[in-house]
């Protein structure tokens, strides 16, 4: 208990691989994403079944998947929390071309599974959605280059990776994915802010990614409808949204009971985007307070561990990944209560769906590695003696 609380013990020389990992890995970001995985499980229990006879299949057939797609999340998040972050900087660029690639082939062989955005591959069995991949990847590829650039005689790393992240954003809006173009615009400001970029420069961009959505509003039909079924004053009674915050105000703070809720039976998307909501309504304020707990342990013991790092990749990557991870939580819920317009993002580790749930095991595998403890000193001292 004490090694959780203060920090795990360094390094020891010669030490196997299993052993030296648990004692420098965040067991409290592990202890919170098992946790996450569980509640995710529960909920299905709930949400899934009136969607499984609706289909035709048996009761727990998409718990059972969510199951075996979340035991491969934790195979792919302990494999990368073993890794250097050498070897993960090299995997991860490799990931991203591959990723681009899926990405890019969408328009041509991608389908929609009638919700109007062709977001996912159809493999028969299963389904993939490039996207989710992209994001870990992404992250690497731009603390790469950022770090580069701050190398003697480096490469113009800030330039590259803003050309790379218009690229990727573009062609997420093409499906059109406009909550994850802005997700990966936001890593990308999260990273080069922490790489020292100059205020203005950022208002600039903030305010040209202003004017993208307004150009998006008055080109794409899917944008403008989700924006203005937001800023309405009432909400149509027979959409999600209508649904989902139905569900919340009858839940109150205890819930209406395991198994008791309605909401699940009216919404097409309650086991995946609007997950919260099933939460909200059968287990009360109280499931999701600890839910929101979680999301804040993995967010703030990152950062802290990170504010630690004198490697710059590492600080970049490490903190690129967490802030992604962490806003792609709070949209979720934030679309559930109709604080932001609906997103079609999942939340991570509890909604179904197997690309979201393995991505978001190599994620946070990769953010496991970047945090574990190494044999350094801290950057506070660094920067002291830079100044002496």
């Amino acid at each position: 208990m004490t090694e959780m609380v203060h920090g795990a013990m360094p390094i020891r020389a010669g030490e196997p691989i299993l052993p030296r990992w648990w004692r420098t890995v965040d067991r409290w970001t592990l202890s919170c994403v098992l946790m996450l995985m569980g509640v995710g499980l529960l909920l299905g229990l709930a949400a899934s079944p009136p969607l499984a006879e609706r289909n035709g299949l048996p009761p727990f057939h998409y718990v059972e998947r969510q199951a075996a797609f979340g035991v491969l999340a934790l195979v792919a998040m302990l494999i990368c929390s073993m890794m250097s972050p050498d070897t993960l900087r090299r995997l991860g660029v490799l990931g991203f071309f591959a990723a681009f690639a899926a990405l890019a082939a969408l328009p041509f062989a991608g389908t929609d599974f009638g919700k109007g955005a062709v977001r996912w591959y159809s493999l028969g069995f299963a389904s993939v959605q490039p996207s989710e991949f992209l994001k870990p990847a992404f992250v690497v590829l731009v603390a790469w280059m950022m770090a580069a650039a701050r190398e003697p005689k480096g490469p113009p790393g800030i330039a590259l990776s803003l050309g790379v992240a218009i690229v990727v954003a573009a062609l997420l809006a093409v499906q059109p994915d406009f909550g994850q173009a802005a997700l990966v615009l936001f890593g990308w400001g999260v990273m080069y802010f922490l790489a020292g970029a100059p205020i203005l420069l950022l208002v600039v961009l903030a305010g040209l990614s202003v004017g993208a959505g307004v150009l998006a509003y008055s080109s794409s039909e899917h944008f403008a409808r989700r924006i203005d079924g937001f800023l309405s004053p009432d909400l149509d009674p027979r959409t999600q949204l209508y649904y989902a915050a139905n569900a919340i105000q009858e839940g109150g703070f205890w819930g209406v009971g395991v198994g008791e809720g309605e909401v699940k039976r009216s919404l097409p998307d309650a086991h995946t985007d609007f997950i919260i909501a099933v939460a909200a309504e059968e287990y009360g304020l109280v499931l999701v307070l600890f839910v929101i707990a979680l999301y804040a342990t993995i967010t703030l013991r990152a950062l802290m561990r990170l504010m630690r790092e004198r490697d710059t990749f590492i600080r970049l990557a490490g903190t690129g990944m967490v802030c992604m991870f962490s806003v792609q939580a709070f949209i979720n819920m934030a679309v559930a209560v109709r604080l932001v317009p609906a997103k079609g993002m999942t939340l991570p580790f509890v909604s179904y769906g197997g690309s979201s749930l393995i991505a978001a095991g190599i994620a946070v595998g990769m953010l496991l590695a970047f945090t574990r403890t190494r044999p350094q000193g801290e950057i506070g001292d660094i920067l002291l003696d830079r100044g002496r």
